[in-house]
């Protein structure tokens, strides 16, 4: 499958899921698809304010203010299990 041919699959795929949830939720395909950009823009959103922060490019105040507290813990919380395995790897 050339890269036109995933675009092509992927896009069919994205139509019929948006098709079955407006069947589903009794809702017109467009508002389907309006809720799910903002939820996909929301989490990518979300992604970059806590890869800024764990980066030192954001305070911890300024990440909770945007994206709260709960995600910068468990932001945070990944970040420390990640290097605790890189760790292990490096002293193994």
């Amino acid at each position: 499958m050339n890269v036109g041919e995933q675009s092509h699959h992927m896009a069919a795929e994205i139509s019929d899921r948006i098709r079955e949830l407006a069947e589903a939720r009794g809702l017109p395909e467009s508002e389907v698809f309006e809720r799910a950009l903002e939820r996909g823009l929301e989490d990518l959103w979300e992604d970059l304010i806590l890869a800024r922060y764990l980066d030192g490019e954001l305070d911890r105040e300024e990440a909770i203010e945007r994206v709260g507290r709960t995600k910068v813990e468990r932001a945070e919380r990944e970040q420390a299990v990640v290097e605790e395995d890189v760790d292990w790897g490096l002293n193994a």
